[in-house]
């Protein structure tokens, strides 16, 4: 596909916003072995390095079962494991210690490029590790000595944060150290949560082999918030994404308030899902990704350029910036990742046991998903709370669209009589009833 100059402009100013939004904040990233070995491994180093340049603090976690498993087998040593927890041996922890220096070194090395005519030329980024993450033992479980498969038992914050304060990338391998100078192999899923979770990050990024996280038929849930991921977690068919829902459960529940997780195949999947409104895999957070709630002052430049082209086509009445400023507590709003997407407004008339909904509209790029519908419920519940039984609307072409949600035509004689008096004889809007 071509790219035009102006598709290019376009698409560099959408990303304006969230290049200041993420600058300075700290994510963590994880991925498995599988990324690793995967052939779009390189365009997400690329990538990396960009989050970056633009002043992201990033800490990298990855995971190495697959080449612990290729050198375990060269070895001729068996695979042994318990509850799906791998067990180590000393033999097994040479394996261990052997294919995630090498994929460790493998990450430093792609990040440290900086060919000419390349993403990353003239980076210069720097990668820190080592001995930042302290173990301890799994011990013995229902009678199973897990000898040095260990747990994370601290991040050294201060060592990671000293780093991330001089503009380095923080990469942290499955593997931790104890005061008695022992080695443990680690799980990376609780090196990462335990990391996102000391260091109070901002984003949690996982990635994984799908394009996110998929419902039981298989296709792509975008957004889910944590109560439906609850639900998720106890659902059979999620088995293979067990980890992956168990490590953000973990996360949300430590305090990080988003957590991403995205395709290692899917090229720029990590920048199209953070830098594009729409995404490109699953956000999960505490509360849904679109927030419905009351308007506020600082919505009114969004309400203004939401509701803009409507006026211009005569489909809405004009409002003016000091008008939506003097009625913006009659506005409720679906905020969508800083964006107001939809509105709608309320305007009781007490007296008359009725009220106005007004002003409804939604983005074009977000029409079809029954955001109006989520408006209006929210409106009638509000005068079902005031005690009005009755709402009205003046509309000239979305007659239909009211009557598929329960409204009735009516008359000019069923409006307040205050209403009558502003009624705009020359739009000759028609009136609908709906009865609560």
């Amino acid at each position: 596909m071509v790219v035009s100059h102006n598709d290019s402009v376009r698409l560099f100013r959408h990303s304006a916003p969230y290049i200041n939004a993420h600058r300075g904040k700290t994510f963590v990233l994880m991925f498995g072995g599988e990324a690793v070995e995967s052939e779009n491994f390189a365009n997400i180093i690329h990538d990396i390095a960009l989050l970056n340049s633009l002043g992201v603090r990033l800490i990298l976690v990855h995971g190495a079962r697959p080449q612990i498993d290729q050198r375990i087998a060269l070895r001729g040593v068996d695979k042994r494991f318990a509850n799906n927890i791998r067990l180590t041996d000393k033999e097994t922890l040479e394996s261990v210690k052997d294919a995630a220096g090498s994929v460790r070194s493998q990450i430093e090395a792609l990040l440290t490029m900086g060919l000419a005519n390349s993403p990353m030329h003239g980076a210069q980024i720097r990668v820190c590790s080592g001995n930042l993450v302290v173990a301890m033992p799994m011990g013995v479980i229902d009678g199973i000595d897990y000898e040095h498969t260990g747990l994370v038992r601290r991040i050294d914050v201060s060592g990671v944060n000293g780093h991330l304060n001089d503009g380095a990338i923080v990469l942290l391998s499955p593997m931790g150290y104890s005061s008695t100078g022992e080695v443990f192999n680690l799980s990376h899923e609780d090196v990462a949560t335990q990391a996102a979770s000391a260091l109070d990050a901002d984003k949690l990024i996982i990635f994984s082999e799908q394009e996110g996280i998929l419902d039981e038929e298989g296709k792509l849930r975008r957004t889910i918030d944590y109560s439906s991921l609850q639900d998720m977690l106890a659902d059979d068919y999620q088995s293979e994404q067990k980890p992956i829902l168990n490590a953000i459960a973990t996360s949300l529940e430590s305090g990080v308030s988003r957590c991403h997780c995205v395709s290692y195949q899917k090229d720029g999947a990590l920048l199209q899902e953070l830098f594009t409104r729409d995404g490109a895999g699953s956000l999960v957070s505490q509360r849904h990704y679109e927030q419905l709630r009351q308007a506020s002052i600082d919505d009114v430049g969004g309400i203004l350029k939401l509701i803009n082209p409507l006026e211009q086509q005569g489909i809405l009445v004009k409002r003016s910036r000091e008008m939506l400023e003097r009625e913006i507590e009659c506005f409720t709003v679906i905020e969508r990742d800083g964006t107001v997407v939809a509105c709608a407004a309320f305007y009781p008339f007490v007296e008359h046991g009725s009220g106005e909904l007004a002003c409804v509209a939604t983005h074009r790029d977000y029409r079809g998903k029954n955001r109006g519908g989520r408006l209006l419920d929210a409106i009638k519940a509000d005068a079902s709370q005031k005690g009005l039984d009755r709402i009205f609307v003046l509309t000239t072409v979305t007659a239909h669209w009211f009557q598929e949600q329960g409204f009735i035509q009516s008359s000019l004689d069923d409006l307040p009589d205050s209403k009558k008096q502003l009624y705009n004889f020359q739009r000759n809007s028609k009136v609908f009833t709906l009865t609560l």
